[in-house]
C-alpha cells in the first residue's frame, strides 16, 4: 500500500514541476487545504475549518525536492501524521514569526532556491508571490488510480448511509434534528459534510440551499450532502416523501432526470462547461421548465471542492478523462444530485444508494439513472 500511495505522490510531484516548468517559476507553495489534501494523498493541514488556509506549507521546488514549512506548534505532527515517509524535509519557524512577518513563508521559501525565480502559491501571499490556483487546480483534476478507487469507496459508503438516514426519518422531525442524523452518520464512515441542507415542505420550493432550521417536515423532505473524506468530496441529494408522491412533485422530479440524462450523456473529455451548460438550458426548455437554469447552477467538476468549476455561459473548462463531477439539475420544487467520474468510454456514478428508486433515462443506447423521490 505504501509503494502505491508513494507512486501517486511522485506522480503528483511531477505534475506540479510540470507547472514550475511551464510557469517559468521556481517553485510552488501549497497551502490551501483542498491542495494539501490532494498532494498529501489524503492528509490534513487543517484546523480551523473556517479558513481556506492550512497550518502548514508545502513547497515544490522546479527540482523536485520539497519541504514543509510550518511553525513550531504544528511541524512535529505533520512529520509524525501526516507527511511521515513522504520525503518532505521540515523548515521550522516560529509563530510569533509568522504573526510578525506576513510574507515570512515566500522568504523562507527564497532561502531553499538556487536561484530567484518567481515563486508561485494557491493562496494570496502579497507581492512574493504568484497566485496561480487555477494552474495547480488543473493539475489535480485527472484522478489517478488510488483516487478512483478512494473515491469509489467513499461514494459507496456515502449513499449508503445517507439513505438509510433518508429511510428512517419520519414526519415530525426537525431539520435540523436530520442534519444532525446526516453528520452522525458520516462520521461513522469517517466523512464529515462540508454541506448539509435539509427542505421540509414549502421550503424545498422557497429556496435552493435550505440551510437547515427547526421546521418540521411532513409530506416531502429533501437532503443535500457534499461529503468528505481523505479531502475527496462526493455530493448527493436525496427526497423522501411521506404516504402518496404528489403527482407534481412526480412530474418534475422525472424532467429533471431527464435533464440530468442530457448532461451526464454529455459529459466527455473535451467538452467545455459552457457547452454542457447549453444542454442543461436547453433540456429544460424542451421539457416546458425555461428558465430553471437561471434559478441555480446544474454542478460542474468536483474532486477536492465540492465544485472545482461550474457550468455556465461562458465557462472555457473542459471535461478531462478520469475527472469527477457532481451535476444538481434542479426545477423549482425537487432536484436529483449524484457524483460521477468521467472517462474515455462514458460516465460511472459513483453515489448509488443500494435499493433507492431510480430514474433510468436512455440516450443512444445506454441508460442514465437518478434518483426518484422515495414513497415512506
Amino acid at each position: 500500500m505504501r509503494d502505491v500511495l508513494s507512486q501517486e505522490i511522485e506522480e503528483k510531484i511531477e505534475r506540479l514541476v510540470r507547472v514550475c516548468s511551464e510557469q517559468a517559476l521556481g517553485g510552488l507553495l501549497i497551502n490551501s487545504q483542498p491542495n494539501f489534501s490532494w498532494l498529501t494523498t489524503g492528509g490534513t493541514n487543517g484546523v480551523n475549518l473556517s479558513t481556506e488556509a492550512g497550518v502548514a506549507t508545502l513547497l515544490v521546488l522546479r527540482d523536485g525536492r520539497r519541504f514543509v514549512l510550518a511553525s513550531r506548534i504544528e511541524m512535529a505532527r505533520m512529520m509524525t501524521e501526516e507527511l511521515a515517509g513522504q520525503g518532505y524535509e521540515p523548515v521550522e519557524f516560529g509563530w510569533e514569526e509568522e504573526k510578525a512577518n506576513p510574507v515570512l513563508l515566500a522568504e523562507l521559501a527564497r532561502t531553499l532556491m538556487s536561484d530567484q525565480s518567481p515563486l508561485g502559491s494557491d493562496v494570496f501571499l502579497g507581492q512574493e508571490t504568484r497566485f496561480l490556483e487555477g494552474a495547480i487546480a488543473r493539475a489535480r483534476y485527472k484522478l489517478t488510480a488510488p483516487e478512483i478507487d478512494r473515491f469509489k469507496a467513499l461514494g459507496k459508503d456515502a449513499g449508503t448511509v445517507i439513505g438509510e438516514v433518508a429511510q428512517s426519518v419520519s414526519p415530525g422531525l426537525s431539520e435540523r434534528e436530520v442534519a444532525r442524523r446526516v453528520n452522525n452518520a458520516l462520521a461513522a464512515i469517517g466523512a464529515n459534510s462540508v454541506v448539509t441542507l435539509v427542505a421540509a415542505d414549502e421550503r424545498l420550493g422557497r429556496f435552493r440551499h435550505p440551510v437547515p432550521t427547526d421546521q418540521r417536515w411532513q409530506k416531502v423532505l429533501m437532503i443535500v450532502v457534499c461529503a468528505r473524506r481523505r479531502g475527496l468530496i462526493a455530493s448527493l441529494t436525496r427526497i423522501v416523501c411521506a404516504g402518496r408522491i404528489l403527482e407534481d412533485l412526480k412530474r418534475r422530479t422525472q424532467a429533471t432526470a431527464q435533464v440530468n440524462a442530457q448532461v451526464l450523456a454529455a459529459t466527455r473529455p473535451g467538452v467545455s462547461g459552457s457547452e454542457l451548460y447549453e444542454v442543461a438550458a436547453r433540456g429544460y426548455r424542451e421539457l416546458g421548465f425555461a428558465g430553471e437554469e437561471n434559478l441555480h447552477h446544474q454542478g460542474g467538476a468536483t474532486g477536492y471542492r465540492s465544485r472545482d468549476w461550474l457550468a455556465h455561459p461562458r465557462s472555457t473548462e473542459q471535461v478531462q478523462e478520469r475527472q469527477a463531477f457532481a451535476w444538481n439539475p434542479s426545477i423549482t420544487g425537487t432536484k436529483v444530485e449524484e457524483t460521477i467520474i468521467a472517462f474515455a468510454d462514458g460516465i460511472e456514478v459513483i453515489t448509488a444508494t443500494p435499493g433507492w428508486p431510480s430514474i433510468p433515462v436512455e440516450i443512444e443506447g445506454r441508460e442514465y439513472p437518478s434518483p426518484d423521490v422515495l414513497s415512506l
